[in-house]
């Protein structure tokens, strides 16, 4: 991969701090607009915003040094449609009154008392309006609106935390013959972080397996459909794939949605399908300790957010429970408010 130049330096400078404005901007209106986003009242601890920009402005910065080293490509899509973002802002605010209102009453489960079909199709964990969102993971318009909320989330960062995983996926395919191998995400939604491995591997082989329909409609546009991209309709606790048969495995915040049973359950599947020598690549937010000052916005975070299984997420032990079923532990690397965890099968 050949390294960038002045002017893409310039671009990508340029590029990032109009989507960090347009981001914040649309968490602000947000704030304003909707139900408050956090307990009412001052809490304690808590990050102050310039605490929280420092650290994006450090991942952007990461992100822009690992371009310049090679590391992987200019993002696709690092200047999107002016109109496709104002389509994608007016939708996440005619959705915003419904989330509002399900955050003052605390309605987190209406998919799974709404519509009992639902019940027998999906897993009690998995019916969740995860985020508030109106329909959790389980309609087009969820699908079409996932990234968008993220990005608001995250002041505009996520896709740069995502792209963090592309570090130990360059480290592992160096001087392999790429186009012999497979790589399957975990819970790949709508496609997003795969879309940023098919701009930097074309010939790698890619699996996306979730367990949304809707979403994986979106990944297959996402991704096109030449015939080394597949996306597979499963849980990742009971996946459709044969033993040995993976190279790499990403999963890009799944394990926080995740109650503790279901992980170990997705942690053995995940060892099971990697070959011998092959690499887990894991995202997802940081834990408690990893960043002490943010300690206390962890505490927060499930309660404004409906995130169930999150608290006990922040501290669970991963490097245990893989090591557990046969993975070794090669590093973590804090990005933001992600973190990337490497794990190699024995």
């Amino acid at each position: 991969m050949s390294r960038i130049g002045p002017l893409e330096r310039l671009a990508y400078g340029v590029s990032h701090g109009l989507r960090i404005a347009w981001f914040y901007s649309q968490y602000r209106l947000a704030a304003r607009r909707g139900a408050p986003a956090a307990p009412k009242g001052k809490v304690d601890g808590l990050p102050s915003t310039a605490d929280v920009f420092v650290r994006l402005l450090a991942l952007l910065r990461r992100d822009l040094a690992n371009i310049e080293a090679g590391l992987y490509r200019m993002p696709h899509d690092w200047i999107p449609p002016v109109m496709r973002m104002l389509r994608l802002s007016r939708l996440f605010f005619t959705d915003l009154d419904d989330v509002g209102r399900r955050r003052r009453l605390g309605l987190g489960d209406e998919i799974y008392r709404g519509v009992a079909g639902m019940r027998r199709r999906y897993p009690r964990y998995y019916l969740q309006n995860f985020h508030y969102q109106t329909d959790g993971y389980l309609s087009d318009t969820s699908a079409a609106l996932y990234d968008y909320q993220v990005e608001v989330l995250f002041y505009g960062g996520a896709d740069a935390m995502r792209r963090q995983a592309l570090v130990p996926l360059a480290d592992f395919l160096r001087g392999r013959r790429v186009a012999g191998m497979r790589l399957l995400d975990v819970g790949a939604g709508t496609g997003r972080f795969l879309t940023f491995v098919k701009d930097n591997y074309p010939r790698l082989s890619v699996i996306a397996l979730d367990l949304s329909p809707p979403y994986l409609r979106r990944a297959r546009t996402a991704l096109g459909r030449d015939s080394r991209t597949h996306v597979v309709n499963a849980a990742a606790e009971a996946m459709p794939v044969r033993d040995g048969s993976i190279d790499v495995v990403t999963c890009i915040y799944l394990f926080h949605e995740l109650p503790r049973k279901i992980r170990v359950r997705v942690a053995r599947e995940i060892a099971r399908v990697l070959r011998p020598g092959g690499r887990l690549i894991l995202v997802d937010s940081v834990q408690r300790g990893d960043d002490p000052e943010l300690d206390r916005l962890l505490d927060v975070f499930p309660r404004a957010y409906h995130e169930p299984y999150y608290a006990d997420y922040v501290r669970a032990d991963l490097r245990r429970l893989f090591a557990g079923v046969g993975l070794d532990h090669v590093g973590d690397d804090v990005a933001f408010l992600s973190k990337v965890m490497t794990f190699d099968r024995r």
